[in-house]
């Protein structure tokens, strides 16, 4: 005898069974902002010095930028708030000040193209020998080849500039060699016309390991299936790399691209600064030295801090233009559209 309707809600049993695709499921309830607190406490907690170090040298520095827009004497009172708010105000005079100033040209002019021949000559050497490391180097050996590349990133550029002195300066190994044997002897370190070449190979030798183990943990991410699919397809290690491993380093690329883009104008102050009375401010002034000179050397801090504003709004719409380059390749870059 079969149950009634009734009978069946009194067992607990459904008098029918549930409808099945009735439609979507319902959308789980955004969780509150105290859970997610609550819930994320730890990852907060560790977080919290890095926010401070940026919040102390980083945002709160930007107030100071407040002194382009005076006749900034730090003399003026007893310290520099009280200097701050006593300095005249002279609205745009340094920016148009800037504008007619053919130093401050000649150094974007060195800055710019300073960064034009490091995107072209130092950019693809990571991702070269991070192709080279993964596809033709065997594994037991791969760890001793990283270990070798990224050595010289914990250099110092002081240590950097030595180690190119004792090598290609005047008095250094190679030029001794040669005049050892009869012929004459070179002083790459003082030459202005290769000074762009010089610091952009100090910076290949220094910084490359850095981008190959970025790009090295990118390629560990692919599936070894991958290959192993393609190679019984018949593809080549040449078709591997081209149809496998580039593609998988293309969101990396993009994302570093963007990043360096938005370091146009920063192009190495220690490192220029180091070298810049072998080879004359003609050669080596870039934007960077030159708001040091300015601002440090001889005072004059609104006009330094023109210069640091106009700076910055310009590294600003690169990254936003560079981004936006990536989002029409399909990329995702610093940030999502």
């Amino acid at each position: 005898m079969s149950l009634s309707t009734e009978d069946r809600r009194a067992q607990g049993s459904p008098a029918s069974p549930p409808a099945e695709n009735d439609g979507p499921a319902p959308v789980s309830a955004k969780v509150p902002l105290r859970h997610r607190l609550r819930r994320d406490r730890t990852l907060l907690l560790m977080t919290v010095p890095a926010m401070l170090l940026l919040l102390v040298f980083a945002y709160i520095p930007l107030a100071g930028n407040v002194v382009a827009f005076q006749d900034y004497d730090p003399y003026i009172a007893d310290n520099a708030f009280q200097a701050i708010a006593q300095s005249p105000w002279v609205g745009f005079e340094w920016f148009q000040q800037m504008a007619n100033d053919r130093l401050f040209w000649s150094a974007l002019r060195n800055t710019l193209s300073i960064f034009l021949l490091q995107l072209t000559l130092f950019f693809p050497v990571p991702i070269l020998l991070a192709l080279f490391i993964n596809s033709f180097v065997r594994p037991r050996v791969r760890a001793v080849a990283q270990a070798i590349l990224y050595l010289p990133h914990f250099f110092s550029w002081v240590l950097v500039v030595t180690v190119f002195q004792q090598m290609f300066g005047g008095a250094g190994l190679i030029a001794q060699t040669l005049r050892e044997n009869g012929h004459e002897g070179f002083d790459l370190m003082t030459d202005p016309g290769l000074f762009k070449f010089l610091i952009t190979f100090e910076m290949i030798w220094k910084d490359a390991g850095w981008g190959v183990i970025v790009f090295l943990a990118a390629l560990a991410a692919v599936s070894p299936d991958l290959y192993e699919a393609s190679a019984m397809d018949g593809a080549g290690r040449w078709r591997r790399m081209w149809h496998i491993t580039l593609p998988a380093l293309r969101p990396v690329v993009a994302l570093l691209l963007v990043l360096q883009v938005g370091n146009a104008l920063t192009v190495g102050f220690e490192q220029i600064l180091l070298q810049r009375t072998a080879v004359g401010p003609g050669a080596s002034e870039v934007l960077d030295t030159y708001v040091w000179n300015v601002g440090i050397t001889n005072g004059g801090f609104s006009y330094a801090a023109a210069v640091g504003i106009i700076k910055g709004i310009f590294g600003l719409l690169l990254v936003l233009g560079a981004n936006k380059v990536a989002h029409l390749m399909g990329e995702q870059g610093v940030y999502k559209k």
